[in-house]
């Protein structure tokens, strides 16, 4: 009643692309074809909400092998034994987590965007340039990369540097790898939420 579904490896890093690729390999009829699908199924179950809570990405899983008894086997018990497959075998599989990444355009007074810049780094921002503002005499652009996580109140700090005059605009660029204390603090509360 149980089936068998290794994560052979993980496929190469795509910028902000969520893959999945399932492949059967059994040999010799250990999984029944009708199964089959169903272990696609219960991988797609696990990979929505993956260990920490978040969809899974970037990942190839393969069907090596299985076992079915006549009487008991059915979908489920082969959906069921996918999510235990993969509850096993990802970590083995080396995951990290990823965050977004969008690319922030800061407009502000020229006599304030030392202050925008240093707010952008301490917000663990990656500055790409500044420039003067196209039709806005004494203003400037400060264009940036930035977490989603820290843009959150950007806004309220924004206003208050810039005495209410500072605006800024979003758009998604990119998933990048959440690393060190980050990884934990996103973490928490999604493993939290997903027992």
């Amino acid at each position: 009643m149980a089936s068998s579904a290794t994560c052979i490896s993980r496929s190469s890093r795509c910028r902000g692309a969520a893959v999945f690729k399932y492949t059967d390999r059994v040999v010799g009829g250990s999984v029944p074809k009708q199964y089959i699908p169903a272990v696609g199924e219960g991988v797609k179950d696990f990979l929505a909400r993956g260990p920490l809570g978040f969809p899974v990405v970037d990942i190839a899983v393969t069907l090596t092998d299985g076992t079915y008894h006549s009487v008991d086997s059915s979908d489920m018990a082969f959906k069921t034994a996918a999510r235990l497959a993969m509850q096993e075998g990802m970590p083995k599989c080396d995951p990290y987590v990823l965050e977004p990444i969008f690319k922030v355009v800061i407009a502000v007074p020229t006599d304030f965007t030392p202050k925008v810049q240093r707010l952008v780094t301490g917000r663990r921002g990656h500055l790409l340039g500044f420039d003067g503002r196209a039709g806005w005499a004494g203003w400037d652009e400060v264009v940036a990369l930035m977490p989603e996580a820290e843009l959150h109140d950007l806004i309220i700090e924004l206003r208050s540097l810039t005495l209410g005059v500072g605006t800024y605009t979003r758009i998604f660029d990119h998933l990048a790898e959440l690393r060190g204390r980050h990884v934990e603090r996103a973490a928490s509360p999604a493993s939290a939420a997903a027992s």
